[in-house]
């Protein structure tokens, strides 16, 4: 099938394309070790939660500064992540839509963690699920990342893991 003269391109050309990949994958597996490093002494129970990586963590750290105890309600916390829902109306009807203010950097660190949840944690697809069967609208099921914020919120601002968060725990 092959002429003879092509498969050895190939397989020079393959493994050129192969090479950088490989790098750049060792870079990312190295900056994940140093987050993890930079992480643990500060909030080592954020990294106990199914779906939050190092760099999720260290976004969530960065957003609560140093002082967390500013963000003492859950609506705090999603107005500063930009997960809160605001209500608006026409004259006729009245709905909500997510603010768009906040951070955007922990609005992304945010939606990450919550489709990674999505993919492996059943609890998170038993709530979509739940959500989805209410007849909810799909603005209101966005919303609802306010209850990984909430959980987020708590893991941050306390000093155990075992108070941080319903979350289960990552199985490692």
């Amino acid at each position: 099938m092959w002429p003879s003269c092509g498969l050895p391109r190939l397989l020079i050309t393959l493994s050129l394309l192969a090479q950088p990949f490989e790098q750049l994958t060792a870079q990312i597996d190295e900056l994940n070790r140093r987050l993890t490093r930079l992480v643990d002494p500060h909030a080592a129970q954020l990294l106990v939660p199914v779906g939050i990586g190092p760099d999720s963590a260290v976004t969530l750290l960065i957003t609560m500064g140093d002082n967390p105890e500013r963000l003492n309600t859950e609506a705090s916390f999603a107005a500063l992540c930009g997960v809160s829902p605001i209500e608006y109306s026409s004259g006729r009807w009245t709905s909500r839509r997510l603010n768009r203010g906040g951070d955007c950097q922990t609005n992304a660190a945010l939606h990450r963690i919550v489709f990674t949840r999505l993919r492996v944690d059943a609890r998170t697809q038993a709530y979509y699920e739940r959500r989805t069967q209410e007849d909810a609208s799909p603005s209101d099921r966005r919303t609802s990342s306010r209850i990984p914020g909430r959980c987020l919120r708590q893991a941050v601002t306390s000093s155990s893991a075992e108070s941080a968060s319903p979350f289960p725990v990552r199985r490692r």
